[in-house]
């Protein structure tokens, strides 16, 4: 085991089996939990909101995380309660109210059913047969018929396949089209530091912080632009639009273990992180290339730890998924037709291996699913 993944694996809590599902929820770290823990014992101390002003240091500091991990040092960064509370905000603020939005087929079902709430038109650009964007054809698209935003997620939710974030940023500077970047299953995995007009993500994947914290980094220049949908009323104080975006409860415990797990991040650095991730998606896709009943969807070099298995031959991906968890402990995902409905012709079984998986941790999830399809074969 590498030095990583021995650091990794030293500063969690032992794993009840075999957890292979970090694009779901990752295990977070005894700092980030005690961090969490601390701040709530605070609240009890000297009450919610003297705690919530204490702890401004580290939330500043989580937000300024974000900005560098998203190549947006100057952005203002709002926490939210995850990935589509980010997205309502921001489609529900939009400058024009709504408009034209130009997205993958294979974008998030729940991020479509917010775009249409807010009264977005939706078209798709053009994808290769993998599902990855075509660049060329897209930028034509894009500059005959220019939306009002291009919406990109450059690691979808049912497959691994990275998208070409950088070039697609490109793009749209040269285009002037804002580009919205769905990170949730990208950050901490892939580099966003692209420098996007907004980005937002959650807190609880391959950054490995509390569930329920999201975060929403957006440029100052369209942040001012934005138009919250509760009006600031009179009697109010002045608040700025950041401020109106985040205004409200909040779990103020989580946002700090938040802020504590992107900094470990930052700690373990991310290229490494990143190199390690795209290894073992590599090793785990070379591993289950032959399995009978499956099909592996994404090609053995792609960077992402993520490994889409379709089934083939009658196999039950939800029935394999919960014999893997009940008679082996080992937790993955099953991922349905919901996930991408524009995409995905049938359900399929994911895994997302962290940091301290091993070759022998994947080798015993091959073996078990071979168990698993035989047991559950009709």
């Amino acid at each position: 085991m590498s030095t990583l993944a021995k650091r990794w694996r030293a500063a969690r809590p032992p794993v009840a089996g075999l957890h292979l599902d970090s694009a779901a929820c990752s295990r977070q770290s005894f700092a980030v939990l005690n961090a969490t823990a601390r701040h709530a014992l605070h609240e009890s101390e000297v009450g919610g909101y003297v705690a919530a002003e204490a702890a401004t240091a580290a939330l500043d500091a989580g937000r300024a995380a974000v900005a560098t991990l998203c190549g947006m040092p100057g952005a203002e960064v709002v926490f939210t309660t995850g990935s589509l509370h980010a997205l309502d905000l921001l489609l529900g603020s939009w400058p024009a109210g709504s408009g034209t939005l130009a997205c993958l087929p294979g974008e998030y079902g729940p991020n479509l059913a917010v775009m249409d709430a807010h009264g977005f038109e939706v078209r798709f650009l053009p994808t290769l047969d993998d599902g990855r964007l075509a660049l060329d054809d897209a930028a034509f698209d894009l500059e005959e018929n220019p939306p009002d935003l291009v919406h990109l997620t450059p690691v979808g939710s049912h497959r691994g396949t990275v998208q070409p974030l950088a070039l697609m940023a490109r793009l749209c500077r040269e285009l002037q089209l804002p580009l919205v970047v769905d990170a949730a299953q990208a950050l901490g995995q892939v580099d966003c530091a692209v420098g996007a007009d907004v980005t937002y993500s959650s807190s609880r994947k391959w950054l490995a912080g509390p569930r329920g914290v999201g975060v929403l980094a957006v440029r100052p220049e369209l942040m001012e632009r934005l138009r919250p949908r509760l009006p600031l009323p009179q009697w109010a104080p002045a608040l700025s639009v950041a401020q109106r975006l985040q205004f409200g409860e909040a779990n103020v415990a989580a946002r700090v273990g938040f802020s504590v797990a992107i900094g470990e991040h930052l700690a373990y650095g991310p290229e490494l992180v990143r190199a390690r991730l795209a290894e073992l998606g590599g090793i785990a896709r070379t591993l289950l290339a032959d399995v009978d009943g499956w099909l592996v969807v994404e090609e053995v070099d792609e960077p992402s730890a993520l490994t889409t298995l379709a089934p083939a031959d009658g196999a039950d991906p939800a029935a394999v998924r919960d014999w893997l968890l009940a008679e082996r402990r080992i937790l993955t995902t099953y991922a349905d037709v919901g996930r991408a409905p524009q995409e995905l012709t049938g359900p399929v079984l994911r895994i997302s291996p962290h940091l301290d998986t091993t070759t022998e941790d994947l080798e015993a999830f091959v073996e078990a699913l071979i168990a698993a399809t035989a047991a559950t074969s009709v």
